[in-house]
């Protein structure tokens, strides 16, 4: 195995397990916020205690994800140098501010609302919660713009070999994060609304404080189901963005070889990419057109045709990407979604029913549904990454000419072994903590309550 193939399996390994944690602080953060904005309303000490447990939970989970998410930045000199000369100018900037004003925001509003129960005032208090939650999806926007300028490059010039910043606002406002980071988010959104739904079932499922987390799992429920449906609005927006400016990785998605008028929607296929071809397929008619132009008749090219055109524009190559992971994970993706907008719908029908906190079997349901939005998580990220290949800035530098050429495949194989093997200990401590801490339910309300 050459030292490229190790460099990006390292790369995939350490941000997956670190993608596993930052939608669910996406989420939880907010709903934190949520459930503490209704103990400000309502003074009840009900939502006092779901909020602590929550919070506590999310505390856990933040904290896991700034320690993942630390190896992450210094893979880019390590195995990653000439990627990064190339594009230090202009992604350094977002990384930077990320880290200097989102993340100082969110970790120090973490602290201020730690330790200010009864210390600060109660609408002080419920600020920094939401200051927290704001921060945490505005760190979120920062490394988003990073990856969106990987995907379409825009506001840079070229200059001795480098991509170098020419216009700021333009890299801001750039329309690939326009339409990935509502969707990015707001899945965050609901991968912590079914965590919240998963921990509230467990209790109710062992008829443990019934009426506190009823609560929760109704708050949940509403959460997912309006999640769910934003997510389809906003994927089917960033999919026909990707069609219009990463036309191959589209048709990467639906195995789509050759360019049809109109072009039908792929359920099922075999991908055979040596031979270019894809066998046992299933598709829908008309279907793939409507979603990529909203119309019945325009064309959606095909991964042969855009081959050839590929090889006009920069030379001889294979500009394929793995064509059988981005179709099934865009699968994945969007069946699980699905999954979850159905699963909520229902939920909130065996609330409306008064069944909810009853329905054993619902319940043991929702305890399994809460891990499938990482599975949901991370095929959407491989369809993003790995959609893009060859390239690592698209159309401007393949991923192999931005690997570190003074790094050994073996010192490579050796740091990648040792990451696996320290975030595999921090994804059981990780387990173990929040089953720690989740088993014994909201705390009793022992503490005197805001004074003012």
């Amino acid at each position: 195995m050459e030292s490229i193939d190790i460099a990006r399996w390292q790369f995939g390994i350490t941000t997956t397990y670190h993608y596993l944690f930052v939608p669910l602080t996406l989420g939880l953060s907010v709903l934190t916020a949520i459930l503490h904005s209704f103990y400000y309303k309502t003074g009840s000490s009900e939502y006092k205690r779901l909020t602590k447990f929550f919070g506590k939970l999310f505390i856990i989970i933040f904290a896991l994800g700034v320690v993942t998410g630390i190896v992450l930045e210094f893979q880019f000199g390590m195995a990653w140098s000439e990627y990064s000369r190339f594009v230090g100018d202009i992604f350094g900037i977002p990384l930077a501010i990320e880290a200097l004003l989102a993340f100082f925001l969110e970790s120090t509003f973490i602290a201020v609302w730690l330790f200010g129960w009864d210390r600060i005032s109660k609408g002080l208090h419920l600020l920094s919660i939401w200051l927290v939650a704001i921060a945490s999806s505005l760190s979120a926007i920062w490394i988003l713009i990073a990856n969106s300028w990987m995907q379409v490059p825009v506001g840079y010039v070229l200059n001795e070999g480098r991509a170098e910043l020419s216009d700021f606002v333009a890299v801001l406002l750039n329309e690939q994060m326009l339409v990935m980071a509502p969707h990015t988010i707001i899945a965050g959104f609901v991968t912590g609304g079914l965590f919240m739904l998963g921990i509230s079932a467990w209790h109710l499922y062992r008829g443990h404080q019934v009426e506190l987390f009823g609560k929760s799992a109704r708050i949940s429920l509403i959460f997912v189901a309006v999640g769910g449906l934003l997510t389809a609005t906003t994927g089917h927006d960033h999919a026909q963005h990707t069609g219009e400016h990463q036309p191959m990785k589209l048709a990467a998605m639906e195995g789509l070889w050759d360019t049809e008028e109109p072009a039908s929607f792929s359920l099922f296929a075999i991908i055979d990419q040596e031979n270019r071809t894809a066998t046992r397929e299933i598709r829908l008619p008309y279907l793939l057109t409507i979603l990529a132009h909203n119309d019945l008749t325009s064309p959606v090219r095909g991964m042969n045709e855009l081959q050839e055109m590929k090889e006009e524009q920069f030379g001889p190559g294979d500009y394929l990407p793995p064509i059988a992971i981005v179709y099934w994970g865009f699968r994945i993706m969007v069946g699980l979604g699905m999954l979850f907008i159905v699963f909520s719908i229902y939920g909130i029908t065996l609330w409306w029913r008064g069944k909810l906190d009853t329905s054993k079997r619902y319940l043991k349901y929702a305890m399994i549904v809460m891990f499938l939005p990482f599975i949901a998580n991370s095929a959407g990220w491989i369809v993003a990454e790995m959609g893009r290949q060859p390239w690592i800035v698209y159309g401007l530098l393949l991923t192999a000419d931005g690997v570190s050429p003074n790094v050994s495949g073996g010192k490579m194989l050796l740091t990648t072994i040792g990451f696996t093997l320290i975030y595999g200990l921090l994804a059981a401590v990780a387990g173990f903590l929040i089953y720690r801490f989740a088993k014994k339910g909201a705390p009793e309300e022992d503490a005197p309550t805001h004074a003012y």
